[in-house]
């Protein structure tokens, strides 16, 4: 469950990460950025600051669609494990039953007595493998979908507020030594990412 959660995170990442790429694929902005003093941080038309921050744990636990999306993952994780459980305690209870014939049991009563168990746990294990997959699968499309929906929202939002460096900051991904509160964004992405979402259900 606990990876479940670190792949959501992942898809955050991602989602606002593609703005990483400009920073890496211009290197004439780069260098620029690098050599100038901090004024060149802001435009020389408004005095706005050019980069902005996003707190992706905000992000994971506020966007609605988001937390509502991974509790429903989670769940069904829960259910694949609880049925796996619940089908291996009555393999279990399958065998202490047949070993309460004690003495009575004869070696080829016993040989294909363990022949059939294993069978029920492969096919119990198997069935499991086929869930999980089913759940990966399930998560990595709704992975691609939020991210989508962020870039579209970033794209909009960016348009009126023209940073030109989004960045990301997160538990395990904190490179950050020093932010101001004052780029800090990520209440303008939940409010308007739940509005988006709102929209759409209706």
């Amino acid at each position: 469950m606990k990876q479940l959660s670190i792949i959501i995170n992942l898809v955050l990442i991602l989602a606002v990460g593609f703005l990483y790429y400009k920073v890496f694929s211009k290197k004439d902005t780069v260098n620029s950025l690098s050599k100038n003093s901090t004024s060149s941080l802001q435009s020389s038309n408004t005095g706005r600051p050019l980069i902005a921050y996003v707190e992706l744990d905000s992000l994971n636990e506020n966007i609605v669609y988001i937390r509502n999306k991974r509790k429903e993952l989670e769940s069904e994780q829960k259910a694949i494990e609880a049925e796996w459980q619940n089908a291996y305690r009555g393999l279990e209870n399958q065998k202490n039953n047949f070993l309460k014939r004690g003495q009575s049991i004869t070696q080829q009563e016993a040989e294909q007595f363990q022949g059939q168990l294993i069978q029920q746990q492969q096919q119990v294990d198997g069935r499991k493998q086929a869930l999980t997959q089913k759940l990966s699968e399930k998560s990595y499309k709704f992975m691609d979908d939020i991210q989508n929906k962020l870039k579209e929202f970033l794209n909009d939002y960016n348009t009126k507020k023209n940073y030109m460096y989004i960045l990301t900051t997160g538990t395990g991904m904190d490179y950050m030594v020093y932010k101001d509160s004052t780029l800090n964004i990520t209440n303008d992405v939940i409010r308007g990412m739940n509005e988006k979402m709102k929209q759409k259900d209706k």
